[in-house]
């Protein structure tokens, strides 16, 4: 299992070999992966939405701030080399 980091997110994941199951078994695995799959539909799409909140804020935050700094020219990074 491989994990990232800095979000915390599943990268990758190998599950072990098992042997084969009768049809019940598989259709009770076949159930619950659904149900794995549609919760984590849930939290990704619960992440996207705090996402566009966060870069929401952001963005408003850096309307302030150019609005406090309106006087000052723009500063180049590229020019001051």
């Amino acid at each position: 299992m491989t994990v990232d980091a800095q979000t915390g997110a599943l990268i990758s994941h190998e599950e072990k070999s098992r042997p084969l199951a009768s049809f019940d078994e598989m259709v009770k695995g076949l159930d619950k992966q659904k149900q794995v799959r549609e919760q984590i539909f849930a939290q990704e799409l619960n992440s996207m939405k705090d996402r566009d909140r966060i870069l929401e804020e952001k963005f408003q935050e850096a309307m302030k701030r150019a609005e406090k700094e309106k006087d000052k020219p723009y500063l180049n990074p590229l020019d001051l080399d």
